[in-house]
């Protein structure tokens, strides 16, 4: 995840924005962090879901042959 202050800084320039508008230097800035914190976000969800395995009902693991492929691409 992104650090605390630059977490921090999204909320500053979004309580900002709504209030009273940003200059364009400022709106340059909450995109670039956007995209970082996006960027962090999606890594960790694909981490998460390299640990997930699917089991159906009966026990039988019917996890999807991408996700399969992707944990033993990732382990070497």
């Amino acid at each position: 995840m992104l650090p605390k202050e630059k977490i921090n800084r999204i909320n500053i320039l979004s309580k900002k924005a709504r209030s009273e508008g940003l200059s364009a230097r400022e709106k340059a800035e909450q995109q670039q962090l956007r995209q970082e914190y996006l960027k962090a976000f999606r890594g960790s969800m694909k981490n998460t879901l390299r640990g997930v395995t699917v089991v159906d009902p009966e026990g039988n693991d019917v996890t999807p042959q991408k996700l399969k492929d992707d944990k033993k691409n990732n382990l070497h």
